[in-house]
């Protein structure tokens, strides 16, 4: 299936960099396991080609539940039914992460103008050290 099928563009793209990111927290320098640019590139390519291929089917739902907004449910359902199942549990765990830090974010922008540089500066450092412990 190609973003042709979904009525997309050849212009669809993830952030190369941020990719990058991504492979190089998953494979450590200490491996001396390398990645290709072309690997990183393909890579790109399949996670566009997922998301149009989950996004479709989800939006396929939530038609047929005369939903104009595809929510949460409607991606577990789209899952489940393009046989991507055991990625359930991950997708749900991801989703209340976000939930939870979305709130963070609430809390941190009404207090921002309370706080001093240095102040928000230790409080993004201890946002950065959580991170990469949930990622380690």
């Amino acid at each position: 299936m190609s973003d042709h099928e979904y009525g997309g563009s050849d212009n669809l793209s993830l952030p190369k960099a941020t990719v990058q990111k991504i492979v190089s927290e998953i494979l450590p320098a200490s491996s001396g396991v390398s990645f290709s640019k072309e690997a990183r590139d393909l890579l790109i390519e399949c996670c566009v080609e997922f998301i149009t291929l989950v996004s479709s089917e989800a939006n396929e739902i939530s038609e047929k539940e005369a939903k104009k907004t595809i929510a949460c449910d409607h991606i577990t359902k789209a899952l489940d039914t393009l046989g991507f199942g055991e990625y359930i549990p991950a997708v749900m765990e991801a989703a209340a992460q976000h939930k939870e830090t979305q709130k963070v974010r609430e809390k941190w922008s009404n207090k921002q103008s309370d706080l001093s540089l240095e102040e928000l500066e230790a409080l993004q450092n201890e946002q950065f050290k959580a991170a990469a412990e949930r990622h380690a």
